[in-house]
């Protein structure tokens, strides 16, 4: 196949891939939308990274390749978790993007370059989610620009500011910026102190102000040329102090500019010359401050005579140029300027000589590093009294890096306004010195801010942050302020304008300190809205917590619920009751007439319940018809017979919906904590016999648990009798049913399913007697046997599949704790010849959740060994993340309770396919169970699920029986 057409090395490794080991399946069935954007990345002169499928399959261009340190890391249709870069952050963007959300990080380092030529690099990376046909999210694109000569040239800007700044404070010259207009911006101490006047009274004053009125013209003249012409001007004048005295000073006048496009400013580096001219006799001990002044200088100070060789030269040669004085002193200077820049350099001095003016010119010269520095120079001939040319003298500061940051910052200051620009995240700067703060229009937008803020941005905290973030967010940001923390990042919420709140994330980090006392003086962030993404965290906590179709907590919460206020009633001392309510006749009516009818009846039947009991109880809709209540701290038994008979008596009435009328009643269990119960396990129980027992003396009333509902307790006693020798009786049998690809339709795994052929009862199911096994301590000798049948048959239906056939295996949380002969799985396996994939182990959510060292570190013995973990009944118990992702999972195992409705239930259905979802982003597989009809499986394909097992396909069955359906499977 000829496609893609680009002719670079990914497209060729596109093509000769196999894609049929991935998601994405051949390339010939890839969609349009997926080619479309493979075309688009290769195409690309960035560095480029696509993700596709529900694997998240990467496809990076060239450009990006080339940029990976490991090409191994980078091979063609690898998952994202294999991909480079590998860094949470890179993933974290992908994953956002692939969830619809468009994200950007800035300034990220990374190593880039081949093996052993690797270099450190900056980028800024963008995320977009890609659609398919459907308009769906399939994948995601990553964009990197590089940002490095940016990162580089800031960091070399500041510290080229600041040294220029210290030039200027301690030189000992007067020096003085001046606008066009010849008022003083900025002065220097020797300034103030030539002209004996305070800062504040020179600044903002006119230079004009202060000058001799007989030289006020010649200076208006001198400080025109230099706007006019840009060159630099020297003229000698007289100031006049506030005593009324003059200054005789000599000011070296020449513009700055202050980039392209920008007014300039303009510098004079004034020269006290009062004593010169004032007595001749002072020439000496003048010339003597200024060598003292131009040997404690900074910048190059040096003297030429007639012929263009050096007669002075300051010490500050020697530690720019690494030249002693005394090796340039009689010397011409040419030899140390760049080539380039010579010729221009000496007939710029020789001009200077002709008309008698001061000259400046950028020029390169060699430092002792071996580099070539950009300086500037500034220059002026001087001439004997009879008029004579008698050489130069000049000043050069070092201005290499302001000039390579001033190139360099043109071009990334278009590339950054080009990022932040599509970023769609704020910009803001925090000036700590000043306490000012300024924001970028979009964040001012996100903010929800119409106008400047006040000095102190913590006063903005307090008028427009939520009142239960101010805290943290003042924390938080004084920690990175500190330096305890590198950096800011929070999420918190802003007042809307329309009054309501709007969740940001902010993130920031102090990017300037104080060179000596390292206090902190610049801190830049960005500001993200990132409501939306609240809202969708939020609608998914509420799907897994909250009945679709009633809005009342559902199975979980209510377990949840009752576990709390359970510990809450061991506290207070104060009972509470749990009631059982089961809607009579509610599947007759839902036949009748229809099942959205139905739904409205469930709804208005979670209304009336709820209208019953008190704001602190709980009721919840634990699936179909069956609802509960928690009645807490009760002082008295006739609270709940009255909440009971209210709920009969509104339960009764007449449900008017529409022009159908359905009539309905209600069987309610009852049983109190502690008189009946100390756990939930238990409550529940009790009260589901209750409400069993009001069924069968004719519903339409309650009941309240009693002793006497414990016949089964003698039944229980002779089958744990029974159990103890059932398995030296040879009783208990290991069923399998089969686990099925759902997109292929391939048999592939088996579950290994206890029974119990007793000799009088017949099949007993494992849900009967299971639990004996637990409370007695048979579970362990149970379960090894089960292992070991269960490993034996792996071995043996392997020969038919060519490698060791995997076989999945219960194992109670009583197992995990128990270390009586205990066999161990991983060293029993290699008696056999297999490896750990054989066999796999289900466990309950219960036991992740209040997992203990040892079942943790078994787990872990488990996991390296290559057993891997399947999570059985998910969504029926805990259903947390949290150990998701704290403990190795490989399955998923959807409860057959949310298949069964799944046609039918919007509630399920949801339920199910957000469990798929959340499953496939942890990198984990989910299993179907209870599968029973074509159009279950169906929806579950269709919602990506990857496994099945269920009467659709077969029963548990023998293991002969099960090796002649493996047999036809691998046939097929």
């Amino acid at each position: 196949m000829n496609w893609p057409t680009h002719h670079g090395a990914m497209a060729t490794r596109i093509r000769s891939h196999d894609w049929t080991t991935t998601c994405l399946g051949p390339i010939h069935t890839w969609p349009q939308s997926l080619r479309a954007a493979v075309e688009i990345v290769l195409q690309m002169s960035l560095p480029a990274i696509l993700c596709w499928g529900r694997h998240a399959i990467v496809i990076a261009n060239d450009t990006c390749s080339a940029l990976s340190p490991g090409r191994d890391k980078q091979r063609t249709g690898c998952v994202l978790e294999d991909s480079w870069p590998d860094c949470p952050a890179f993933r974290d963007g992908i994953y956002l993007a692939r969830n619809g959300c468009a994200s950007f990080e800035r300034d990220v380092q990374l190593e880039v370059g081949s093996k052993g030529s690797t270099r450190t690099a900056w980028f800024s990376r963008s995320y977009s989610p890609l659609h398919d046909e459907t308009g769906q999210v399939a994948g995601a694109l990553a964009v990197f620009v590089e940002t490095t000569d940016r990162v580089l040239a800031e960091a070399s800007l500041r510290e080229s500011e600041h040294q220029l700044s210290a030039i200027f404070t301690h030189a000992q010259v007067g020096l003085s910026l001046l606008s066009l207009e010849g008022k003083f911006l900025r002065v220097n101490d020797s300034l103030c102190r030539m002209l004996d006047r305070p800062r504040e009274a020179l600044v903002g004053s006119s230079v004009m102000d202060i000058t001799y009125a007989g030289d006020v013209e010649q200076t208006r003249h001198t400080f025109g040329k230099v706007i006019a012409t840009g060159e630099p001007q020297s003229i000698d004048k007289r100031y006049v102090r506030p005593d009324g005295e003059y200054v005789w000073a000599n000011s070296s006048i020449s513009g700055l500019e202050n980039g392209p496009g920008r007014t300039f400013t303009i510098l004079a580096v004034t020269v006290d010359l009062t004593a010169r001219k004032l007595a001749q006799d002072a020439l000496a001990d003048s010339e003597a401050k200024f060598r003292a002044l131009a040997e404690a200088s900074s910048a190059l100070i040096w003297q030429l005579d007639e012929k263009g060789s050096a007669i002075y030269i300051n010490p500050r040669h020697e530690v720019l140029l690494g030249i002693p004085p005394d090796q340039l002193l009689g010397y011409r200077w040419a030899f140390i300027v760049h080539p380039d820049d010579r010729a221009a350099a000496m007939d710029a001095m020789r001009n200077a000589v002709a008309t008698q003016q001061p000259t400046q010119r950028r020029v390169r010269i060699r430092f002792v590093d071996g580099a070539w520095h950009w300086m500037e120079a500034h220059a002026a001939p001087w001439f004997t009294a009879t008029g004579d040319y008698a050489g130069h003298v000049g000043i050069a500061l070092d201005i290499d890096d302001a000039v390579r940051a001033q190139e360099d910052l043109l071009i990334s200051n278009e590339r950054l306004k080009l990022a932040i620009e599509g970023s769609g995240d704020g910009i803001w700067d925090w000036d700590l010195a000043s306490n000012q703060i300024v924001y970028s229009p979009r964040a001012m937008h996100i903010l929800c801010l119409s106008e400047p803020q006040p000095d102190d941005p913590f006063l903005g905290i307090e008028r427009h942050v939520h009142a239960d973030d101010i805290g943290l967010l003042r924390a938080e940001l004084q920690a990175c302020i500190d330096g305890t923390r590198p950096a800011f990042r929070m999420e918190y919420r802003v007042r809307t304008v329309d009054g309501g709140w709007r969740w940001v994330q902010a993130r920031a980090t102090v990017v300037a300190r104080h060179m000596h006392t390292q206090l902190p003086q610049r801190m830049t962030g960005t500001i993200t809205d990132i409501s939306e993404k609240r809202r969708s965290e939020q609608v998914v906590w509420e799907h897994a917590n909250f009945d679709l179709l009633t809005g009342l907590p559902n199975r979980r919460l209510f377990r949840d619920r009752l576990d709390h206020e359970i510990c809450k009633a061991q506290r207070t001392g104060l009972p509470l009751a749990l009631l059982f309510i089961d809607l009579d006749r509610f599947k007759e009516s839902n036949d009748l007439l229809g099942h959205t009818i139905g739904d409205d009846v469930l709804v208005e039947a979670a209304s009336r319940i709820r209208n019953c009991v008190r704001q602190s109880d709980t009721v919840a809709r634990l699936g179909g018809d069956e609802f509960t209540a928690i009645l807490t701290e009760l002082d008295g038994g006739m609270h709940v017979e009255r909440v009971a008979q209210k709920i009969n008596e509104t339960l009764c009435r007449p449900f008017t919906l529409g022009n159908e009328v359905a009539y309905l009643s209600a069987s309610i269990g009852i049983t109190l904590y502690p008189n009946d119960a100390l756990d939930a396990e238990n409550l529940i129980r009790n009260a589901d016999q209750a409400m069993y027992v009001v069924k069968s003396q004719g519903r339409n009333h309650f009941s309240y648990f009693t002793p006497s509902m414990q016949h089964e307790a003698n039944e229980r006693l002779h089958l744990i009798s029974d159990l103890r020798n059932a398995l030296s009786r040879k009783q208990l049998r290991v069923h399998y049913q089969p686990i099925i690809d759902l997109m292929s339709g391939r048999l592939v795994k088996a579950e290994a399913l206890l029974r119990w052929q007793h000799p009088t009862r017949g099949m007993i199911e494992p849900l009967r007697f299971i639990g004996f096994a637990e409370e007695t301590g048979l579970i362990s000798e149970i379960g090894d046997w089960v292992f070991r049948q269960a490993a034996r048959c792996s071995r043996q239906w392997g020969k038919h599949t060519g490698a060791p056939f995997p076989v999945s295996i219960n194992k109670s949380p009583v197992q995990f704790v128990s270390r009586l002969n205990e066999i161990n799985w991983p060293d029993y396996l290699r008696e056999l010849g297999l490896t750990g994939s054989s066999v796999s182990v289900e466990i309950t959510e219960g036991l992740l959740l209040d997992a203990s060292p040892v079942v943790t570190a078994k787990l872990l013995h488990y996991h390296n060994a290559g057993i891997k973990v399947a999570i059985d009944d998910f969504g029926t118990g805990y259903s947390s993340i949290a150990y998701l992702k704290k403990f190795s999972v490989d399955y998923l195992k959807i409860d057959q309770s949310f298949v069964r409705d799944i046609a039918f239930d919007m509630s399920d259905r949801a339920i199910v396919r957000s469990i798929i979802a959340m499953a496939h982003e942890l990198g984990l597989e989910v299993i179907a169970e209870g599968i029973e009809t074509l159009e279950q499986k169906k929806l579950l394909v269709d919602g990506q699920c990857d496994f099945g097992q269920g009467f659709l396909f077969s029963k548990a069955v023998p293991a002969d029986e099960f090796e002649r359906l493996l047999c036809a499977s691998v046939r097929a």
